[in-house]
């Protein structure tokens, strides 16, 4: 018998094994481009062998979306065991990512989906399907889960510091100016995701300094609430992101706390170093 709702998504969400098999989010691959090849995003290369290959690379990755081709194959899959389908993708602006699934769609009129743009990435998509999973496991409705979602998007929230703005830059994800600021001033910048693109939102001395104003960011917003989701990120930068989880829990118990590292595709765009906290409010 098919389920009555399946929840999709990308792997730039990084969500853990144990998550996708508890509950059953299938998950499309991005690609990473490198060096004449392409990777499938955590499936050709991990994140540990990214990194590392990253470390010492002459030439840098290039990332890019599912081809049509490939989610008419992936919603087909999904089709098999499932009635409807909510897909939930990276930021329309980040990503040609949600076109493809468009087009794909167009393709298979018998298909029952909802897509959801997430205005982001990253730890802050995993919050959103999480939230997806549990609606899909309450017995709401493939319609009724992406209406919820869509009206959380705009209180989702992402802020991340990255060890450099080169990466960004080179990506084409962030603006010429904010990256020659932060070279010649050895700036520590807060960035978040700002409808749905990458915006520097202060500038900062050193990171221990930006990690506490990050902390004290999120502080304004949340209050440490009970109600409170997060999530936590980092690119090769698990002793930071340990602080900053237990900085959290310090302030009391929220309502879901979530850890993950940054997936190859994003850390095309991060670079190493990268430390972040995507939240929102209950």
């Amino acid at each position: 018998m098919k389920r009555k709702v399946a929840i999709v998504t990308d792997t730039t969400a990084n969500l853990s094994n144990e998550l996708l098999k508890k509950y059953d989010i299938q998950v499309i691959p991005l690609t990473v481009n490198w060096a004449g090849r392409s990777l499938l995003d955590n499936v050709d290369i991990t994140t540990k062998e990214f990194y590392k290959q990253l470390a010492k690379a002459k030439e840098m990755p290039t990332t890019s979306q599912p081809s049509v081709g490939q989610f008419i194959e992936f919603f087909s899959k999904v089709q098999e065991t499932a009635e409807t389908i909510v897909g939930i993708f990276i930021s329309d602006e980040l990503s040609g990512t949600l076109d493809s699934a468009r087009s794909a769609a167009k393709e298979m009129p018998d298909l029952k989906l909802e897509l959801v743009d997430s205005r982001t990435t990253a730890a802050a998509l995993a919050l959103l399907v999480m939230k997806a999973a549990r609606l899909a496991e309450e017995g709401q409705d493939y319609q009724e889960i992406a209406a919820a979602l869509r009206a959380l998007v705009p209180k989702l929230r992402l802020l991340f510091l990255v060890d450099t703005l080169e990466f960004l830059h080179r990506g084409g994800r962030i603006g010429g100016a904010q990256r020659l600021i932060g070279s010649v001033l050895s700036i520590k910048p807060i960035l978040h995701i700002d409808d749905g693109r990458v915006e520097s939102l202060e500038s900062v001395r050193t990171q221990k300094k930006a990690i506490a104003r990050m902390m004290q960011l999120v502080g304004n917003d949340t209050n440490w609430a009970s109600s409170a989701h997060y999530g936590i990120m980092d690119a090769q930068s698990p002793d930071t992101a340990d602080v900053v989880m237990q900085k959290i829990k310090d302030k009391g118990e929220p309502a879901e706390l979530m850890r993950s590292s940054i997936s190859p595709v994003i850390g095309t765009h991060t670079g190493p170093g990268c430390v972040g906290i995507a939240y929102y409010m209950e």
